[in-house]
């Protein structure tokens, strides 16, 4: 800076006075943690107790057999579109692979793949649940098969499921078909309308 600028620069800022800055108060940590815990408990009161809308059963639920063959299908099915579904006639629209998951993440995968298969309006789906572990100690026992085999028929959406052919994965798998949306049962009505 020339001498010319700093004699600019002072005479511009020649009236300037400090800020006032008020004293500094120190919080505890315990004060902020209090405070925190505080405000949590307001949010939960406010927000309410979030509630799980999954309801699908964890407990009481027996483990199959890796080779016994799921079959369920729900009064108003007809035997034709059944038929077709246990032969794999359907092709699956959407997939879930339930290999290495808990049974706690597996009941949510479940839910919630059902849920947005419907809200996408998908009719036929596979749930690939595998056929359990070996032990040596106990016979052989798929639990996720069993949990699978129970939950499906907890769901309302679910009309009827299977197990699939040994190419989609035998009775590692399950062929699953879901209840018609009202915009697919819409066109039904229209296309059988024009015959």
């Amino acid at each position: 800076m020339t001498e010319d600028e700093r004699a600019l620069f002072e005479l511009e800022l020649g009236g300037v006075k400090p800020l006032k800055q008020e004293a500094r108060v120190v919080q505890s940590k315990r004060t902020v943690l209090a405070d925190e815990a505080l405000l949590n408990r307001r949010e939960a009161a406010v927000v309410g107790k979030i509630t799980d809308r999954n309801s699908l059963a964890v407990d009481g639920i027996v483990a199959l057999d890796p080779w016994y063959v799921l079959d369920f299908k729900r009064p108003g099915i007809q035997n034709g579109v059944f038929r077709k579904l246990k032969q794999g006639r359907y092709d699956s629209e959407a997939r879930l692979d339930l290999h290495r998951m808990r049974v706690v993440q597996a009941r949510v995968a479940v839910f919630e793949f059902i849920e947005q298969s419907i809200e996408l309006g998908l009719r036929t789906v596979m749930i690939v649940h595998g056929r359990g572990e070996k032990k040596a100690e106990k016979e052989q026992s798929a639990i996720l098969k069993g949990c699978v085999n129970h939950w499906l028929q907890e769901l309302d959406a679910v009309q009827a499921f299977h197990s699939a052919q040994p190419q989609h994965g035998g009775t590692g798998a399950a062929y699953v078909l879901l209840r018609k949306s009202e915009q697919q049962k819409q066109v039904n009505r229209e296309r059988f309308m024009r015959n």
